[in-house]
């Protein structure tokens, strides 16, 4: 039998039935959650590029990649439609498609409310 083996934050190997659970919810690694935020900004930038607007930076393309799964998820669930490329990281899945969809979708509503800004006409 295979046994996942994982590191925890202080270095230290732990088999996969030993991990830090906290009221029977099992706790993600240090190393899941970079992961997860490695994946958040990559979505996250691809959903700028295709929304055309990237005035921002690491930080809120990794926002962006999480507003992206949320909206990209409620639109999902609205439409019926099936979940399309999770990744699973840290058992928690992922939805990388509907992330980029939802983020791509949040930004260019941002980019056209403020892109009229600043400008003056005349």
């Amino acid at each position: 039998m295979f046994m996942e083996w994982v590191w925890s934050w202080s270095g230290a190997v732990l088999h996969e039935h030993e991990r830090l659970s906290i009221a029977g919810v099992r706790v993600m690694t240090i190393l899941e959650f970079l992961i997860l935020l490695f994946v958040a900004g990559v979505c996250g930038s691809v959903g700028q590029a295709i929304g055309g607007y990237s005035r921002a930076g690491c930080l809120v393309s990794i926002a962006l990649g999480f507003i992206g799964a949320l909206l990209g998820m409620w639109l999902k669930q609205t439409l019926g439609l099936p979940e399309m490329l999770p990744v699973v990281i840290g058992g928690k899945s992922f939805p990388i498609i509907w992330s980029i969809i939802g983020a791509a979708i949040f930004v260019a509503i941002l980019g056209f409310l403020t892109r009229g800004r600043g400008r003056r006409w005349g």
